[in-house]
């Protein structure tokens, strides 16, 4: 009896339209694979750093660098800063809070809690006179008010800047101006109150009709 010969198989080269597709299967995957590891990772446990509903303030009370706010869970405010006000950026030390607006959150988690985000978690937050409450919180899963996916926005930084969007890190532009993340700032309703001035209520009106669905706008007859 002749010996069993393996079959031999034909590789064929991809067709163009799997080359134009595999650019998205492979963020898809991406994907898929950061949120299963997100949150495997997540039910390790907490590490050192507690963040809750309690971790976010006015957001005033932080500390202002440029036109965003900082702050340290575990109280190395001074690490923190050192890094945000690098011109060479660096890595943020465990515990960095950082925040463009009220309602969003970008913290450090312990060393190794999540490679995938460099240890960022991020938080969507509702807000009011009352206090803070956590609506969304995760890693590579998460999509703000806006509809973006926070790790897809943040993920285009440059090694350099540690995940953390400015408008020179490599980070796609966001449609929200520097007018209405200080309007937003400034308007925070945990914060002690204050007088609106004009310019932020017009900032703010700009906002909310970026907000609306689209198609709202349009005339009726």
């Amino acid at each position: 009896m002749p010996p069993y010969r393996r079959p031999r198989l034909r590789i064929e080269p991809p067709s163009n339209m799997w080359k134009d597709h595999i650019p998205a299967i492979l963020c898809g995957t991406l994907f898929l694979l950061c949120a299963g590891q997100s949150a495997a990772e997540a039910s390790t446990g907490e590490g050192k750093v507690r963040a809750d509903a309690k971790s976010f303030r006015c957001i005033t009370e932080m500390t202002h660098v440029r036109h965003f706010y900082v702050d340290n869970l575990l109280g190395d405010l001074d690490a923190t800063l050192a890094v945000a006000d690098s011109a060479t950026g660096g890595t943020y030390p465990t515990g960095s809070v950082i925040q463009l607006v009220p309602g969003e959150a970008m913290v450090k988690r312990d060393k190794g809690f999540n490679p995938v985000t460099h240890d960022w978690e991020f938080f969507e937050l509702d807000i009011s006179k009352d206090g803070t409450q956590i609506r969304k919180r995760g890693f590579a899963e998460v999509v703000n008010r806006f509809g973006g996916n926070c790790f897809g926005c943040h993920i285009q930084a440059r090694p350099q800047w540690d995940f953390v969007c400015e408008s020179d890190h490599g980070c796609a532009p966001i449609p929200l101006t520097r007018a209405m993340s200080g309007a937003l700032q400034r308007t925070d309703p945990r914060c002690k109150a204050t007088t609106v001035s004009p310019e932020d209520a017009e900032a703010l009106r700009q906002l909310n009709e970026l907000l609306k669905p689209s198609g709202s706008n349009a005339k009726t007859n």
